[in-house]
């Protein structure tokens, strides 16, 4: 650990913080020399391997997600105008399908209309683990196109339980206000709460913690989170 890490860690006290102290925190201890994002990891009681268990979901956060977020959409005739009219970095079908097929991945997010998900389908094993995979789920395989790319434009997030019970999700930059942190990680907390599966039994969400890209983890109350939408 080098010096600016310890100093960081050595500003954290042995103690769970409530979200509004954790996200001016989160900002003082930063100490990157880029604008490091800023990240909820929270650990939930569910068994991903079960289908009844899976947590996932989107949200839009009311503050954006500080990135530059690169878009294709797979889509023909009407549909392709519409998307390069909404602003996609990337539009096509069978082009788009090869190049990905070949290694191709500079995008962020991709979406897909409903006609063309036979053939995107086949990119499943190449998109999925890297959760691009278009899905109906979460809004990414649709015939509104436009709606899709201004709601990833506005800061959609997407999110998705992991083999160890956990989930991910970027909240913004440290550069933001932690007025704005707060808020974004507000909404996606209550949408990762709402999202418990009514199958989950025992204590929902068993921790959480707030980070910067690489400062240390803050240990947030999860115990008052799990009241706050109880």
């Amino acid at each position: 650990m080098g010096k600016q890490s310890k100093a960081a860690q050595g500003k954290l006290e042995r103690r769970s913080y409530g979200l509004k102290e954790a996200v001016e925190l989160v900002k003082q201890i930063a100490f990157a020399k880029f604008n490091e994002s800023v990240d909820l990891a929270l650990r939930l009681g569910v068994d991903p391997k079960r289908s009844d268990q899976m947590v996932r979901g989107t949200t839009v956060l009311p503050h954006g997600t500080g990135k530059s977020v690169r878009i294709l959409v797979f889509a023909k005739g009407e549909k392709e105008q519409e998307a390069r009219a909404a602003g996609a970095d990337y539009v096509g079908s069978d082009e788009f399908i090869e190049k990905v097929k070949g290694g191709w991945m500079e995008f962020d997010q991709a979406i897909a209309t409903p006609d063309l998900m036979g053939s995107v389908g086949k990119l499943g094993k190449v998109l999925g683990p890297r959760g691009l995979m278009p899905n109906p789920k979460t809004g990414t395989v649709t015939f509104d196109v436009a709606k899709a790319i201004g709601e990833i434009r506005k800061g959609r997030v997407e999110y998705r339980v992991e083999k160890a019970g956990i989930v991910h999700v970027a909240v913004g930059k440290v550069s933001f206000e932690a007025q704005q942190l707060y808020e974004n990680a507000q909404v996606v907390l209550e949408s990762v709460m709402k999202a418990k599966p009514a199958s989950s039994k025992g204590r929902y969400l068993k921790s959480a913690t707030l980070s910067s890209t690489i400062g240390p983890g803050i240990r947030l109350d999860a115990t008052a989170i799990s009241k706050q939408w109880s």
